[in-house]
């Protein structure tokens, strides 16, 4: 049986109080340091991680660039492919350091298994967030080519194009992940979602690529640093922004997929995720609205990690278990 199956709601309105989202902080209020941190929580509540093996599948709503596609696959692709240091596969070892209650480490494994693209708007362009579940269905649905429905080692990543609109996007969230219900999809199965802001919102959801328009371009921050705006490492600010969220998402349904593994707080409706922890936090000493230190190359691109195909990109730090931190491959020792 599916390990995922187990698993019961008391009805479909629980879910507007249990998606867990990458939540917008504004760049000028205090985030968690790098440094280690004796106060933060985070614990293990016996629940299962991704530890087998993954299949991706991506389902492209609306109207895709293929330019844009192109930057998003390269990071997916990334996760599991040698790059030179420091890469994106070197940031998600700090990821696989989270176990399950039997000491299997997460997954370094991730298969790019199959793609769908819904360019006809199958369910608008104004989405609730129980919608997305919908847009998987239609996906694993779709004649003459569907997604297959891989209730065992299947994760869905739903991308949303720039002109769809989904329900809090830009005033609460940039992204969120859960898990699906089988009356509506069939099976349980993990998921995410994340949306271009590329002309909703970019100050909010793919800063420093962006300054917020609630800040001056030479504003200052909580730390008394200026709020550097950089130039998108592979020339889509929408795009660029959504790998890091997409990645925020991705180590967090990796170590919490139903909502009881990993997750700091005493009330499960509202845990603060192992990239939750993270948020604003780039590089070494990164806190209080500043990135941290990053790499700038001379045409002003902002980047901590490196790709394949010589793709650069700008990531989020999670929270390492062992040093209790923010950490990146790209700190400084």
């Amino acid at each position: 049986m599916n390990k995922f199956c187990c698993l019961f709601l008391s009805s479909l309105s629980f879910f507007s109080t249990m998606v867990f989202s990458w939540q917008h902080r504004k760049p000028y209020q205090p985030d968690y340091l790098e440094g280690p941190s004796q106060l933060v929580n985070l614990a293990y509540h016996m629940g299962p991680v991704l530890s087998s093996p993954t299949n991706l599948y991506t389902i492209w709503y609306g109207r895709w660039d293929p330019t844009q596609e192109a930057i998003i696959k390269d990071f997916l692709l990334s996760l599991s492919s040698p790059s030179p240091s420091p890469s994106v596969a070197d940031w998600w070892r700090t990821v696989r350091l989270y176990t399950d209650q039997t000491g299997s480490n997460i997954t370094g494994t991730f298969l790019l298994a199959g793609e769908h693209r819904d360019s006809e708007y199958s369910h608008g362009t104004t989405l609730s967030r129980l919608a997305i579940q919908s847009v998987i269905k239609s996906a694993v649905a779709a004649y003459p080519q569907p997604l297959p429905l891989d209730a065992y080692n299947g994760l869905y990543l739903v991308l949303t194009s720039p002109d769809v609109q989904v329900e809090d996007f830009c005033r609460e969230v940039c992204g969120f992940h859960y898990f699906t219900f089988p009356a509506i999809v069939g099976v349980t199965v993990p998921y995410a979602w994340v949306g271009h802001s590329g002309s909703q919102c970019p100050g909010m959801c793919a800063y420093p690529f962006a300054s917020p328009d609630y800040v001056g371009r030479a504003g200052n921050n909580a730390s008394g640093r200026g709020m550097e705006v950089f130039k998108a490492p592979n020339g889509d600010v929408g795009a660029d922004g959504m790998v890091s969220v997409i990645g925020h998402e991705l180590a967090e349904i990796s170590s919490n997929p139903l909502i009881n593994a990993w997750y700091a707080g005493g009330d499960p409706t509202a845990p603060t995720e192992i990239a939750d922890l993270c948020v604003g936090v780039y590089g070494t000493g990164g806190g209080g609205g500043y990135v941290g230190s990053v790499y700038k190359s001379s045409e002003g691109e902002g980047y901590n990690l490196n790709g394949v195909k010589g793709r650069r990109f700008l990531v989020q730090w999670v929270w390492n278990p062992v040093s209790k931190s923010c950490f990146g491959p790209n700190a400084i020792h």
